[in-house]
């Protein structure tokens, strides 16, 4: 189970910056070395005051060197915002040629990977097992207990940086604010940073079965992702336009061109050293005409002998043998810790009356669940039965919100999140319909979060500012919000890219179009308080920041 997430409401960030802007024009002298109170102001830039003499000498002393007059420094300028800043007055750090990323010897081996990418990308040098000298970055892990998990504190003082964590997502964070701060303003700031996420699942869902995506690209999009603290990359790769990776037990199902195991190895080694795990999904018992096309004595039939898009016929035991079979194969090629079942618009469902349609369901849910058993019961034991293939591994399992029936003589296992994404559907249920069984929820909200390439079924491209604005992770359906009581049963949110007509966008254009939407979604899942910039700001904020 997840720890709470620790809260971070003491200063906010604007206030901060209003209490900054007063603290200037109260104390327009202090220095950096004389922060107390009652200590002498330095005299006003402009102005000079004659030397006292000492006494009985008649001469002036000498005149005193000046010292650097700092106000306080205001929060660095990073998407996600952070959550708190505590300011200082001093020069704040800059990265100069002399400095190094440290880490020290006890931390070598979880930090060295963060160490390394921060020095590379402020062209510093780098040390381990070394103590940080004036104008270094240290990295450090603090206590399991000193903060919630992904959360970091960010030190700029005395000409130096540290950033510790709980763990090496949060430190990985801290540095990403580090970056970010350099990129924006030149130098980070004086002061404290204390920070972490609202929302434990942050990130992006890519179809790459309909539209085949390079590696590279993939690979910058987690780059990306990264940036902006998000750490989620789904992955459908199997539709019914194609089947885009390698497999070794099936290799009659793969479509050309597809992802090699090696490249899917490539893609989850860097999500894994940016702290992103790789979610994949292969949709069953739906989203399988891939699959069926090289099987076709899998397809489900109605009553009358025609074959049903995309849909296996879960009756058949060698249906569910092929299925299992994928999953075991692909079990180790993802060793993140989540795996999506699918489950969504199966089509048997989605008729007026399924027992009339599909006589042979009928009877096979009956069979396994009594004489009151219906084919909702039947696809309800297939998912239950593919999440206990995947389950021994220990991963989380996932599953489309459709993919859940009420009223049913079978139950979804309870361990299941609940991947929220329509209330349009036939048969689908409000959101509250789930919170209210205790179910763990992830956004994906189609008003505001589907990126559908070509605009099909009355979809419009998201917008940023839409998002940025109007969309909390409370907003699972629709344009309403779900009582703000749920809010630790809703995991947090994805983008959703699906590629309807593949050939709407080019790769650069999906990259284009997302890239806004993404980085607004990243500061509402990363900060439950309405953001403090304006869209404008944000938006300019986010170009600066390319």
């Amino acid at each position: 189970m997840m720890r709470k997430p620790r809260q971070y409401g003491r200063v906010h960030i604007g206030a901060t910056a209003t209490a900054a802007a007063l603290a200037v024009l109260a104390l327009p002298g202090c220095t950096a070395a004389s922060d107390g109170a009652g200590a002498p102001a330095a005299p006003t830039a402009g102005t000079s005051a004659p030397p006292p003499t000492p006494q009985g000498t008649g001469e002036a002393a000498p005149t005193p060197t000046p010292t650097p007059s700092y106000p306080l420094s205001t929060a660095p300028r990073t998407i996600p915002a952070v959550r708190e800043h505590e300011p200082a007055r001093g020069p704040g750090w800059k990265p100069a040629p002399a400095a190094r990323v440290v880490v020290a010897q006890k931390d070598e081996a979880a930090l060295a990977d963060e160490g390394r990418l921060l020095a590379g990308e402020l062209r510093m040098g780098y040390a381990q097992s070394a103590a940080p000298r004036p104008g270094d970055v240290e990295l450090a892990l603090g206590a399991e207990d000193s903060g919630s998990p992904e959360s970091y504190t960010l030190t700029v003082k005395d000409g130096r940086v540290r950033i510790a964590g709980p763990d090496e997502a949060g430190v990985f964070y801290g540095t990403r604010t580090l970056k970010q701060a350099v990129r924006t303003a030149g130098s980070a700031p004086e002061g404290t940073v204390r920070d972490g996420p609202a929302k434990p699942q942050r990130g992006l869902n890519l179809d790459i079965a309909r539209k085949h995506f390079t590696p590279d690209w993939i690979e910058d999009r987690l780059r990306e992702m990264a940036d902006m603290k998000l750490n989620q990359l789904g992955l459908h790769f199997s539709d019914d336009q194609a089947f885009r990776i390698q497999s070794d037990t099936h290799p009659e199902i793969v479509s050309t061109p597809h992802l090699t195991k090696v490249q899917v190895r490539d893609i989850t080694a860097l999500a894994a050293r940016l702290h992103i795990t790789v979610v994949p999904e292969i949709d069953s018992p739906g989203h399988l005409g891939a699959v069926l096309r090289a099987h076709p004595g899998l397809q489900l039939r109605d009553v009358q002998g025609n074959p049903v898009k995309g849909a296996v016929d879960i009756s058949d035991p060698a249906a569910a043998k092929l299925i299992d079979e994928l999953l075991r194969e692909y079990l180790p090629l993802f060793p993140g810790g989540a795996w999506h079942l699918g489950a969504d618009e199966y089509q048997a469902l989605v008729v007026r009356n399924p027992e009339a349609s599909f006589p042979q369901l009928a009877r096979a849910a009956q069979q396994r669940y009594g004489p009151t058993a219906r084919v909702q019961d039947l696809a309800t034991g297939w998912l239950d039965d593919r999440a206990d293939t995947v389950r021994p591994s220990g991963k989380a399992l996932k599953a489309w919100n459709d993919g859940f029936f009420a009223g049913g003589v079978a139950v979804p296992a309870k361990d299941l999140q609940v991947e929220y994404w329509t209330g349009k559907e036939i048969g689908a249920r409000p959101p509250l319909d789930y919170l209210s069984a205790g179910r763990k929820v992830v956004n994906l909200n189609d008003e505001y979060l589907y990126y559908v390439l070509g605009e099909p079924n009355q979809f419009t491209y998201p917008t940023g500012r839409r998002i940025y604005e109007q969309w909390t992770p409370l907003v699972l359906r629709g344009t309403t919000a779900v009582p703000a009581r749920y809010a630790g049963q809703i995991l947090g949110a994805r983008l959703a890219v699906w590629c309807d007509l593949s050939g709407a966008q080019t790769q650069a254009q999906v990259a284009a179009g997302i890239r806004l939407p993404l980085a607004a979604l990243s500061q509402k899942v990363w900060d439950s308080r309405p953001p403090q910039l304006t869209w404008p700001a944000f938006s300019a904020l986010a170009d600066r920041l390319r």
